[in-house]
């Protein structure tokens, strides 16, 4: 704020992905994914609003195409990126007459250093690989530009409000 003085587009960008079924997740790995991908959500645009009430500006949410779609084994990240496609819906509504625009941005696997470390993990991580790019019908991982692009034109577009891009290779068709 120091700086620029006003907020015109905020992207709720921060998340974590911990692996787990309900049965044998830790209540700790639940409650900070939880923390991560929902509450920070909730808590940055807490804190923004009074400033994009001003600049009429909009707020881009990254949920995740498992909002529509589980995965094996991500029971929490599931419900988690469940609640932000809610929450920007709810936000949508809560702040139109604002003119303040509330969209979500949900991505398929995406070729990142996150995925990377992750990958690592596995016994086997190119097999790993492989299987998350079997899960997009286009047959291969998203790049970051790519959804950056899905970014871009929610920012850019002043009649979208309360939807969700999915930026999926295909994965929820």
């Amino acid at each position: 704020m120091d700086k620029y003085g006003k907020i015109d587009i905020l992207f709720n960008n921060a998340g974590v992905v911990l692996p787990g079924r309900i049965d044998n997740i830790s209540t700790k790995d639940w409650d900070r994914t939880m923390a991560v991908n929902v509450r920070g959500i909730y808590l940055v645009s807490k804190y923004a609003i009074p400033y994009l009430k001003k600049t009429k500006g909009t707020i881009i949410n990254n949920a995740s195409s498992v909002a529509f779609k589980g995965v094996k084994e991500r029971a929490a990240y599931t419900a988690s990126k469940g609640a932000v496609l809610s929450m920007t819906r709810a936000m949508a509504i809560d702040y139109i007459e604002d003119r303040i625009r509330v969209n979500c941005i949900c991505p398929g696997t995406t070729d990142t250093p996150s995925l990377a470390k992750r990958l690592a993990k596995f016994e086997h991580p190119e097999e790993a690989r492989r299987q998350f790019i079997a899960r997009q019908l286009l047959g291969r991982l998203g790049s970051p530009e790519e959804i950056a692009e899905g970014v871009l034109f929610l920012a850019l577009n002043k009649f979208c409000t309360g939807i969700s891009l999915s930026i999926d290779g295909g994965m929820t068709v």
